[in-house]
């Protein structure tokens, strides 16, 4: 589920909340990998189990293993002490 050298960001590509925080990513150049629940099951099933059973997107992993879900920018930013 969790990848210890880089943040996992599960969402959809039409979904406007998962790429508000792509783009925070990119934009703060942060490195991510983006799996796209509609074509990763694996991902899908990733998603609905931290969620209990809904597809919750975006649902990121942060390299210390916490997880936020559907995340403004305000809570990326703390998260990743850019102020």
């Amino acid at each position: 589920m969790k990848s210890k050298n880089e943040i996992l960001v599960y969402g959809t590509r039409w979904c406007g909340e998962t790429k508000r925080a792509r783009f925070f990513f990119e934009d703060h150049n942060i490195d991510y990998r983006f799996i796209d629940i509609d074509q990763d099951a694996n991902g899908e099933r990733i998603v609905r189990k931290i969620n209990e059973g809904a597809r919750s997107v975006p649902t990121i992993i942060f390299l210390d293993g916490s997880i936020l879900i559907e995340p403004d920018e305000y809570t990326l930013a703390k998260k990743m002490g850019i102020s």
